[in-house]
């Protein structure tokens, strides 16, 4: 599995955000039932640039922690399904992996929900992340019951990884 970090901010972590993401990526692509291996990008970006992006591609002019962009359009949650017509624009032809999509966290709004939240910004960094990554796997929270799904497959990922609040 390949994955492409980029850092555009000067925010240094006391943990490694490649790895903390790699950890939690692969913990989500197993946890789904991944058949193929897979590259994802991701962008450690601030608010200000996040607001930017939450603006251009969603139309809603405000910071938030974390964007995703699934290459994927899934039928099914987690069904990696991928058909004939789809398959030239889902793999790498270079590597053969699944292109699963792009990724934007911002590191400040991880400082601050960690702080909020009362628990390390490692924990917050690989919340968002594994939130993200379910987003690439065609989950959503529109309501009530796919934010419960969601919720629960991001908590046992997370502590399967033994990545816990602290109490």
């Amino acid at each position: 599995m390949t994955f492409y970090v980029e850092n555009d901010t000067e925010k240094e972590f006391s943990f490694s955000p490649e790895a903390v993401f790699k950890e939690v990526a692969v913990a989500v692509l197993e946890a789904e039932n991944c058949p193929y291996e897979a590259s994802v990008n991701l962008l450690l970006t601030d608010n200000e640039n996040i607001r930017k992006y939450n603006r251009e591609y969603r139309n809603i002019d405000k910071e938030t922690d974390v964007l995703s962009f699934p290459n994927l359009d899934f039928e099914r949650e987690g069904d990696f399904v991928v058909t004939e017509e789809t398959e030239a624009d889902c793999f790498d032809p270079d590597s053969g992996e699944l292109l699963l999509g792009d990724i934007m966290i911002s590191v400040d709004k991880v400082t601050e929900q960690a702080a909020e939240y009362g628990h390390s910004e490692r924990r917050e960094f690989a919340f968002l992340a594994a939130h993200s990554m379910f987003h690439l796997c065609g989950y959503d929270h529109m309501t009530a019951e796919e934010a419960a799904v969601m919720e629960q497959k991001q908590e046992a990922v997370l502590e399967q990884l033994g990545i816990v609040r602290e109490a």
